[in-house]
């Protein structure tokens, strides 16, 4: 617990000072230190970076891991990259973001009614966390899952590694054994138990699916007005 009692504080303490994986450790701490050219003023967050959003929320979006000089500069998830400047445009236009820009942690950015996570929380080489990194990280989410119990409708997956993620939180850390298994597929939805949340998956919304038209706004919008449909 933390030195205020809030359960939220507590995680997001322990998430920041996480060091269970060597390979991202040092990479972490490389990109902070190289930088890019565009970011040389910054002084880089290089370190785990904990989810951000409502403590109430009805809506869970788990990502993939922070990028190398989006969250990992920034210290927010999805702020400053690519990734993040489709993202907020689209969670503001369906009304769970006060503005459509996220660039660094004190922007004024807030969400309504969401909660917004990742499955590993270290900058991966390449983006590709080992399935280890994968299992040591994920009991993070899982404290994230039993804090938003109360309220938790919707879970939202972004890219298959978020969404298998998520599906093995369930299954190995919160006791539903026998959750059946959902595919991965843009816009797909399950219910698959009624005291369970619905389930929607995403294309991550990352530059090389953006760009390449494989993510379009317009799809991009549908999930989103599918998870107000969820909502009760």
């Amino acid at each position: 617990m933390s030195p205020t009692g809030d359960p939220w504080d507590a995680l997001h303490a322990q998430v920041v000072a996480c060091e269970r994986c060597p390979r991202l450790v040092q990479w972490r701490a490389e990109v902070a230190r190289t930088k890019r050219r565009a970011f040389r003023a910054w002084d880089y967050w290089g370190r785990p970076v904990p989810g951000f959003g409502d403590p109430r929320a009805r809506v869970l979006v788990v990502g993939l891991a922070p990028g190398a000089h989006g969250a990992n500069r920034t210290g927010r998830m999805f702020t400053g990259d690519a990734s993040g400047d489709f993202l907020y445009p689209a969670l503001h236009r369906a009304g769970f973001a006060s503005q459509p820009t996220a660039t660094h942690r004190d922007d004024g950015l807030t969400l309504r009614d969401m909660y917004i996570t990742a499955v590993v929380r270290c900058v991966p080489p390449k983006n590709r966390p080992t399935a280890a990194e994968i299992r040591a990280c994920l009991p993070y989410l899982a404290t994230e899952v039993r804090l938003l119990q109360p309220t938790l409708q919707v879970v939202v997956g972004l890219g298959r590694i978020a969404w298998e993620g998520i599906q093995r939180v369930y299954r190995e850390h919160l006791g539903y054994t026998q959750l059946p298994r959902m595919p991965f597929a843009h816009a797909a939805r399950y219910r698959p138990a009624p005291n369970l949340p619905t389930f929607i998956a995403s294309y991550h919304p990352s530059r090389q699916n953006t760009q390449t038209g494989r993510l379009t706004p317009a799809m991009f919008d549908r999930v989103w007005a599918l998870v107000r449909e969820a909502l009760t």
